[in-house]
């Protein structure tokens, strides 16, 4: 059993630490900020693999994932994991990877796919994650570091989970943000989900049935660093699902959320590498829009590194 500390508090770091944890390892898990203030905690959290590369390796990241949100959905009001079902408009199986063809419960039909697949409650979840990494033994302590050398002082292996952060931090000057804006609404009875993407556009349209309210999307800016909501943005945003549902328009507004997701130009990061004085430098980052869909797929795959 080895001493590890994962660097990053977000829905990354805190699955690799309890896929670690269950392997048997000793873990820390050192985030700057509580985990309702990541990143992780914004967002919509459907599975699906959005923004995120490369293609050949996220389809089986993905599916994995998949396999045990399912195994998680059947407590849902422990782990935050629900089966909702939805439509992506305008989708097509054949625009699709490999992994597509795993699915069940899609059906194709002019207006796009309809699916059935995990729609996560994101601070139910990062609170379960993290009751599991201290089930198993380990800790999340609040800690922020200059130089991952901090962590490998108390520890031999070091695993980055730091998302954007790991633009200073490796130093990765490919790491950048892509700025999504949400809006919460009263739910007016809506129970599905829908997305549709504008390929000609930063905007998105979204909205997923959360416990409590509708989160309503949405925006991909890519290098836009403002974490502050635009007013201007979230009329938008409610006008084009209000378009899709009527019903929206009329819904009262809750509150606003921005997320900045971890765009990495070379895609997902997962490697070693070697620290000065022997330790051992473990990456986990870069997962764009797709963070929660790939979380346990990469989460093993640092592991495999570890182990």
């Amino acid at each position: 059993m080895s001493e590890v500390i994962v660097v990053g508090g977000g829905v990354s770091g805190l699955t690799t630490a309890v896929v670690l944890a269950g392997r048997g390892h000793r873990v820390r898990v050192w985030s700057r900020q509580p985990a309702a203030a990541t990143t992780s905690a914004v967002a919509g959290a459907l599975w699906w693999p959005y923004r995120i590369e490369p293609q050949d390796q996220v389809g089986d990241w993905s599916l994995a994932s998949l396999s045990w949100y399912a195994e998680l959905a059947a407590r849902p009001s422990e782990t935050g994991v629900r089966l909702v079902s939805g439509l992506h408009r305008g989708e097509r199986l054949a625009a699709l990877g490999a992994w597509a063809r795993e699915l069940k419960d899609v059906v194709e039909s002019a207006e796009g796919l309809r699916c059935r697949l995990p729609l996560i409650d994101m601070p139910v979840h990062l609170d379960w994650l993290e009751e599991q990494v201290r089930a198993a033994g380990g800790s999340v302590e609040r800690r922020t570091v200059s130089s991952f050398d901090e962590a490998a002082a108390e520890a031999a292996t070091v695993v980055n989970c730091t998302g954007l952060g790991a633009r200073e931090l490796v130093p990765d000057t490919g790491m950048r943000p892509v700025r999504g804006q949400l809006v919460m609404v009263e739910n007016p009875g809506i129970e599905e989900w829908f997305t549709e993407a504008d390929p000609a556009s930063d905007a998105t349209t979204y909205f997923f049935p959360q416990p409590g309210r509708l989160v309503l999307g949405g925006t991909a800016g890519t290098d836009d660093w403002r974490t502050v909501p635009d007013p201007r943005v979230a009329g938008e945003i409610v006008a084009r699902c209000a378009r899709v549902r009527p019903e929206i328009a009329g819904a009262r507004v809750i509150g606003h959320r921005v997320g900045l997701r971890p765009a990495r130009d070379a895609g997902v990061r997962i490697e070693a590498e070697p620290l000065p004085g022997g330790g051992r430098l473990v990456h986990n980052y870069g997962h764009g829009g797709a963070g929660v869909t790939v979380a346990l797929g990469c989460a093993e795959a640092a592991a495999r590194l570890v182990d």
